[in-house]
């Protein structure tokens, strides 16, 4: 893992933790890091490392994956959650998605699941 830290190309938590914080100033490093670990190389893409409220196929995306698999969400529960995030960030032309992901698990209270 300290190796992984420790690559250039590798995305850390120091470099979302910033937008996080716009949003929960209390946001934990090591909370948005395993976000940024669960994401992997997804976020080396421009395109995957945003999430996108409008496209319904990347909401279910999120819900599918995200919220069910690693937060343990039913299909109502989570977008009912992804539709909360997607307010919250209304002002936001591009979410980061390790913020979006971090909202999610905030909102439902399942910060500690990370």
């Amino acid at each position: 893992m300290i190796q992984l830290l420790l690559e250039p190309n590798v995305p850390k938590a120091v470099d979302y933790i910033e937008d996080v914080r716009r949003y929960h100033r209390g946001a934990a490093l090591d909370r948005v890091q395993k976000i940024v670990l669960y994401c992997g190389v997804a976020l080396q893409s421009r395109d995957a490392a945003i999430v996108s409220c409008a496209n319904e196929a990347e909401r279910q995306r999120v819900r599918d994956g995200f919220c069910a698999k690693k937060l343990g969400m039913g299909p109502e529960s989570a977008e009912e959650a992804i539709n909360t995030v997607c307010q919250t960030m209304k002002g936001d032309r591009h979410k980061r998605r390790v913020t979006f992901y971090y909202l999610l698990a905030k909102n439902a209270g399942l910060i500690e699941m990370l």
